[in-house]
């Protein structure tokens, strides 16, 4: 096993960091990772907003839903996804763009970017011995991190990434059997089938958190995703996209 799949392999969510702040080295290396990341034609729909003022993670530790690794870490990354270079770029060039940029693709192009652009930002980070956590919290009140961070139109807060050196070890929480997720030429549409292994990955997760946690907890897997999925949340999106010049087609 090389070194970048082991570094892949071995990733867990850090969410307690040590009060030491990232160089300014770091930074450019975890930003031009990402910047190295792919991109649909091109486009690299996406910026990336570093926060290291403490007054600014704290506001936002609180619009997260005050999650304190947002307030405390070494450094947190806000992922956008943007087309307001693009809509720059076309009046730069004399060209109406705002219907393309309004269209349910573009939306999913912005976000796609963002996603893999994040993904190298984190393996590089966790290259050089740091942890990370990412934190889809800042969506829960996404107009007032947008106000927060002054994002003009056609831009979106996705996600948070909360960097830094780790203050202890976590345990690596199980994936899904690789059965569940990998399928060849189709999707193997067997239900009786994922039910079983379902049950199999519902056991392993329940002995996970009940020795986690001195048995004090035995979510199943399956339980936690009904529970979460029971009631829609974050239902203002759809009319916050369109407001900033998204999604009209």
């Amino acid at each position: 096993m090389n070194d970048v799949i082991k570094t892949i392999i071995d990733h867990r969510s850090i969410r307690s960091f040590k009060d030491e702040p990232l160089s300014d080295k770091q930074i450019e290396a975890i930003v031009s990772s990402a910047q190295m990341a792919s991109t649909s034609s091109y486009i690299q729909a996406y910026t990336i907003i570093g926060i290291k003022k403490k007054e600014t993670k704290a506001t936002l530790a609180k619009l997260a839903g005050n999650q304190s690794y947002v307030e405390k870490n070494g450094h947190f990354f806000v992922f956008c996804a943007d087309l307001h270079r693009h809509k720059v770029s076309g009046k730069m060039e004399n060209v109406d763009v705002e219907k393309s940029l309004q269209t349910t693709e573009k939306l999913l192009v912005s976000v796609v970017d963002a996603s893999l652009a994040a993904q190298n930002a984190t393996l590089a980070a966790e290259s050089m011995g740091l942890g990370i956590c990412y934190i889809g919290g800042i969506r829960n009140e996404i107009e007032e991190v947008s106000t927060l961070l002054k994002l003009p139109s056609h831009v979106i807060p996705l996600f948070g990434l909360a960097v830094g050196v780790p203050s202890s070890d976590t345990e690596q929480k199980p994936r899904l059997p690789m059965e569940n997720v990998y399928h060849e030429e189709i999707y193997q549409e067997n239900e009786k089938l994922f039910i079983e292994q379902l049950h199999e990955y519902n056991k392993t997760i329940s002995s996970y958190y009940e020795q986690r946690t001195n048995g004090k907890r035995k979510d199943r897997w399956t339980q936690q995703m009904a529970s979460m999925l029971e009631t829609p949340k974050r239902t203002q999106m759809k009319e916050f996209f369109q407001k900033i010049g998204f999604i009209k087609d």
